[in-house]
């Protein structure tokens, strides 16, 4: 009988299929950061919503439509976090990270929140993986946080996978070619969304994210920052170039490229996934120079990037398949019972999968649970307390001793 209780629209059980396959994107990730030299962070999942009016910027869609902000019994303003960046450069700042070494290398995994129209791959609870390298200005660091992105979907398998490459500029570069684009966008205010005209003073590059077709048109003819890079701009992203290329990792360049967030400055990037439609990005980041200043802190050199598990797992079509047991403990006596457990604990501990009986099957029961759950081997522990290890595919039989369990099951292979 279904409970008359549901998960809140937007939001989902992760069962066992899933978790699975969560946990192998999870742990492939953690080996490529470690690798790599990335440290695991994990802050809270409510920030102060200063924090992300400041860092993400006010302008976005994020602080403006998406964020779950709410008042606490203090009275304070509280936001359930929509990424993952400005928490960790407000960690980075609070615990004096900037007395280290530097860069400060860190990654993440967990759960974010946006109140955006749920969708396949895009839900209001969902879930990311990152890497941000705090206190470098060096194009390698750019280089090496895409590598990472690069690694990580090469190993999971995505299929269908592109880079595309572009830069911001530099904040103070930014501000002539933005009043060029503000312009451009003036002239053609007639054929724009009302949300791109609404926001062609306050956050313009915006309009290259628009799906309407009047905008796409407008924004067709618009001056891109790309081809009017200039000095160490051009420098720094032709370096980050080189270095892909060098590495092996191909590259399309997107002069139309923009992040959903405000921090964002010089080289930005997004890998996307040809099987996710109109909504193709797995992750992405970029290079976010004046974050760490604008949340209070020195000017610090920051990159880092997110990458989202359900869009990954989407772009992949398929959950894990259930996983099997090395052995299941049968008893044809329930006297063997407590016999069974100890074994099973002895494997366990060896490093082996076990599983015994917890329902009071009966021998023929347990065998097709046994079967059912996809063990490869079954022990029938017998009323006399000898003991057959049962091949379940075969169905082939022979007697073993208990005593060297380990090694015997071991030595068959897993």
């Amino acid at each position: 009988m279904a409970s008359k209780y549901q998960a809140p629209r937007g939001t989902f059980d992760v069962l066992p299929a899933d978790g699975r396959a969560r946990k192998r994107i999870e742990a492939a990730a953690a080996g490529v950061f470690t690798r790599a030299g990335y440290e695991p962070i994990a802050t809270p999942a409510f920030e102060d919503t200063e924090l992300f009016e400041r860092g993400v910027g006010r302008s976005t869609d994020i602080v403006r439509k998406e964020m779950f902000t709410f008042e606490d019994k203090g009275g304070r303003s509280i936001t359930l976090r929509p990424e993952g960046t400005a928490p960790i450069c407000r960690a980075y700042l609070e615990h004096g990270m900037q007395k280290l070494a530097q860069p400060v290398k860190l990654c993440y995994a967990g759960p974010f929140f946006r109140h955006e129209r749920p969708q396949a791959g895009r839900y209001r609870q969902f879930h990311q993986i990152g890497a941000e390298a705090i206190g470098t200005e060096s194009p390698l660091a750019d280089a090496e946080a895409i590598m990472l992105l690069a690694d990580l979907l090469a190993e999971l398998g995505v299929p269908g996978v592109e880079l595309r490459l572009g830069s911001l500029g530099s904040s103070a570069a930014r501000s002539s070619y933005l009043e060029d684009l503000k312009e451009h966008l003036r002239a053609h205010e007639d054929e724009l969304s009302k949300d791109v005209r609404e926001r062609i003073e306050i956050n313009p590059l915006r309009a290259f994210d628009a799906d309407d077709d009047g905008t796409r048109g407008v924004m067709a003819s618009a001056p891109t920052i790309v081809e009017r890079l200039e000095g160490e701009d051009a420098d720094h992203f032709a370096e980050v170039r080189a270095l892909l290329e060098a590495a092996g990792v191909s590259y399309e360049i997107d002069a139309t490229l923009v992040r959903g967030l405000d921090y964002y400055t010089r080289t930005i990037f997004s890998f996307v996934c040809d099987r996710l439609g109109a909504q193709s990005e797995v992750g992405g980041g970029g290079r976010y120079d004046g974050l760490i200043e604008q949340l209070g802190g020195p000017p610090t050199p920051a990159v880092g990037w997110a990458a989202g598990i359900e869009r990954i797992l989407l772009a992949l079509g398929e959950s894990e398949d259930a996983q099997g047991r090395d052995v299941f403990l049968a008893v044809a006596d329930p006297g063997q019972q407590r016999r069974a457990l100890a074994l099973a604990s002895e494997l366990r501990h060896a490093g082996l999968t076990a599983e015994v009986d917890l329902a009071g099957r009966g021998l023929k029961g347990q065998l097709k649970h046994a079967d059912r759950i996809g063990a490869r081997r079954a022990l029938i522990l017998e009323a006399d307390g000898s003991a057959q290890l049962r091949d379940m595919e075969s169905g082939d039989q022979r007697a073993v001793d208990t005593a060297g369990l380990v090694e015997a099951i071991g030595g068959e292979g897993r």
